[in-house]
């Protein structure tokens, strides 16, 4: 989960050639060296070919040297409330790869999903 910070000390996720101020990234931050923390989250019933179903999504909040970074992606579990306290954990395939109508090497589908911290 590779963030940027900028230099102006903003932190951006995904991390963008261009920060804020149209300025290059200065370092990247591992974002799963950090706990984050549920803002929102849903469960969709109806998802792509190959996304597991039911599929927990979340917008989660990392604080990262005084700096706020939001980031999407899919919960371990349904079993979450907003304020609980999360961790990235990396999952080799958030999708199937044989589904749907891409190739299977034209993208990589490893990722991170959220898991609560207990």
């Amino acid at each position: 989960m590779e963030a940027a910070r900028y230099p102006d000390g903003s932190i951006l996720y995904p991390a963008h050639p261009l920060g804020p101020e149209g300025q290059e990234p200065v370092e990247m931050v591992d974002l799963s060296d950090y706990h984050a923390t549920v803002v929102t989250w849903t469960t969709s019933t109806a998802t792509p070919p190959g996304v597991r179903e039911p599929n927990h999504l979340a917008i989660v909040e990392f604080h990262v040297d005084g700096e706020s970074v939001r980031a999407i992606g899919q919960l371990t579990t349904g079993d979450v409330e907003i304020g609980d306290t999360v961790e990235p954990v990396y999952v080799p395939e958030l999708r199937d790869p044989d589904a749907g109508i891409r190739e299977p090497e034209s993208q990589s589908w490893d990722g991170y999903r959220f898991r609560p911290v207990e």
